[in-house]
């Protein structure tokens, strides 16, 4: 198996089971997580605070296809669907996803998101890898 399906075999897993240590397990120990352009998280400490948020999230849904495979690098395409749980977690994604927290009535549930969006990554020759950017895009789900 190529390194990119089976990191986004791992990737998925993690996020489902909101498993940071299975995470940071993907990783080498000074790998870069580049959640925005803009934005990256340096070494497993911060890989794994930065998921701090998906622990705020339950009915997690995680599907990919692999683009590429390579053994040193690859891409996917990957779609999450998930619930969330707090008001924290749901004004983290509005002020992340750029749309203003969105007008919700007195007592309405949160909702549930969805992000879809492309992942590039780099790999060591163990199959670890060093390098994640993710590109993504959410909305709010009716």
């Amino acid at each position: 198996m190529a390194a990119m399906r089976k990191f986004m075999e791992g990737y998925q897993r993690a996020w489902q089971t909101r498993d940071d240590e299975l995470l940071a397990s993907l990783f080498t120990p000074e790998a870069v997580y580049r959640n925005t352009p803009f934005d990256a998280q340096h070494g497993h400490a911060a890989i794994r605070k930065y998921w701090d948020r998906v622990k705020l999230q339950a009915d997690i849904t995680l599907r990919f296809d692999v683009v590429a495979d390579g053994e040193r690098s690859g891409c996917a395409h990957w779609n999450v669907t998930y619930r969330v749980t707090s008001e924290e977690m749901f004004a983290m994604w509005a002020a992340s996803a750029g749309t203003g927290v969105p007008q919700r009535a007195p007592g309405e549930p949160l909702p549930r998101l969805e992000l879809d969006g492309l992942a590039l990554a780099q790999f060591d020759a163990a199959g670890l890898c060093t390098e994640f950017r993710i590109w993504w895009h959410s909305r709010k789900l009716a």
